[in-house]
């Protein structure tokens, strides 16, 4: 899943990244408010961690934008300031949840996966797919309790499918989420993974439809 870290501090930004990559996101990083509005606006993020104090464009100013072009997806705010009138202002901007400074990276990451959980209609922590398990906390998937040895990809793409289950995903997205910007991305080698992660979790568990993309319905066979 594709991740926006906006922060202009190169070592927190540096920092942001490796936890978020580490939790399984794809990660990409703007540096200032103008950057993370473009790239808000125009590309799909499963999340964004957005820093208000930001040069070019202020953090609420580039939230209130996206919200007010329809872009929804989960924005979890940071700021150096705790005051409750700011965390107010940042809610009523269309903030999903708010962090202040200093935090720990282990709080960060619990807040982000239940952010796009929510996003996703997903209460508990865990997603349960017949006897298959997605556990995004420990990055495991298991079946039947024994756990699945698959790459960080196949587990990014099942992880994917999963949060959005009974929704027809197109491929396009799923490159996106995958790979983000990489030119190097094409169908063919997504439907590879597809069929590669097939072998190892079993059928009925990823539904191809063709010409739409891909679904893991909500009664797998």
């Amino acid at each position: 899943m594709r991740a926006l870290c906006v922060e202009d501090d190169p070592r927190i930004a540096e920092d942001l990244a490796a936890a978020l990559t580490g939790a399984g996101f794809l990660v990409e990083i703007a540096r200032d408010g103008e950057d993370a509005w473009f790239r808000g606006d125009t590309e799909d993020y499963a999340l964004v961690v957005l820093d208000l104090g930001l040069p070019l464009l202020d953090g609420l100013t580039v939230l209130k934008r996206w919200r007010a072009a329809g872009r929804t997806m989960p924005v979890l705010v940071l700021t150096a300031r705790g005051s409750w009138v700011e965390r107010v202002e940042g809610i009523d901007a269309g903030a999903d949840d708010y962090l202040a400074k200093p935090f720990r990276m282990e709080e960060l990451v619990a807040r982000a996966r239940a952010l796009v959980r929510r996003a996703a209609g997903q209460a508990a922590p865990a997603i349960s797919i017949g006897d298959i398990v997605v556990d995004p906390r420990r990055m495991s998937v298991t079946r039947a309790g024994a756990p699945l040895a698959l790459s960080p990809l196949e587990y990014r793409l099942l992880a994917y499918l999963a949060h959005h289950r009974g929704r027809v995903v197109p491929a396009g997205e799923l490159m996106e989420q995958l790979h983000g910007d990489d030119d190097a991305r094409d169908q063919n080698a997504l439907e590879a993974l597809v069929a590669r992660l097939r072998r190892k979790i079993g059928p009925g568990v990823i539904e191809t439809r063709r010409g739409f993309g891909y679904v893991v319905p909500d009664a797998p066979a």
